[in-house]
């Protein structure tokens, strides 16, 4: 029995399908293009974290701003006492350092959402310790216990405080002769840790427009307030 020959193929034909190299070129092709978009989809979530970063730094820095732009735009002629009994003129101010409060006042315009039993002023002072920048608001004017602190700011490394007085000069320390005299506007420049310095400048109160205050309307203010 005879047995025909297959067919056979034509000249410069060959089976379906890929050679070898040609595979191995379109798995690195396909390598390259994930390669490329693990990349691009890392690079967006980094930045989107940073972007987060900076917005929650600008955040406490707005945060920050507000409270002693509210604090210092609103301190009234009070003297205070202390919980020891004594009396602490209207304002004081000391160069930066943690041992004793940087600044001390009393102010007007506290919030009472809750329509608490209590008076609209607040004492209030500020503090730098352990690299942050602390405030402290007293439940009572005078005699009052010092409450947990809040914080403003944190990572301070530097602080410098100036304090303006009525004739236009800058004090390192605000210690007037009448313990009835306030400033008319207070300096912060505050360094802190990856970010740039602040230098900040906040009217007090309406001292720049009152007329001095005598030391018999000063008694009058701190016992009748």
């Amino acid at each position: 029995m005879v047995t025909e020959p297959g067919p056979q193929l034509a000249p410069g034909r060959r089976d379906s399908g890929f050679t070898l190299i040609e595979l191995l070129v379109a798995v690195m092709i396909f390598a390259m293009l994930a390669t490329a978009g693990v990349a691009l989809l890392r690079s967006s979530v980094d930045g989107q974290a940073t972007v987060r970063t900076h917005l929650d730094a600008l955040a406490d820095v707005q945060r920050g701003l507000a409270t002693l732009d509210a604090d210092l735009s609103q301190a009234v002629v009070r003297i205070s006492r202390t919980d020891a009994g004594t009396l602490a003129p209207v304002f004081f101010g000391r160069a930066a350092q943690g041992d004793e409060p940087l600044m001390q006042f009393v102010r007007d315009g506290w919030a009472n959402p809750g329509t608490l039993r209590r008076p609209s002023l607040q004492k209030v002072e500020y503090w730098w310790r352990d690299g942050r920048l602390e405030r402290i608001g007293y439940a009572a004017v005078d005699g009052a216990p010092a409450p947990e602190p809040a914080v403003l700011f944190d990572d301070v490394t530097a602080l410098t405080l100036r304090y303006r007085a009525r004739n236009g000069a800058w004090l390192e320390r605000w210690a007037p002769a009448r313990p009835i005299d306030m400033p008319t506007a207070v300096e912060i420049a505050l360094t802190r840790r990856n970010a740039a310095p602040l230098t900040l400048r906040f009217l007090v109160g309406t001292a720049m427009s009152q007329p001095p205050v005598d030391d018999a309307a000063a008694g009058g203010l701190a016992d009748g307030q």
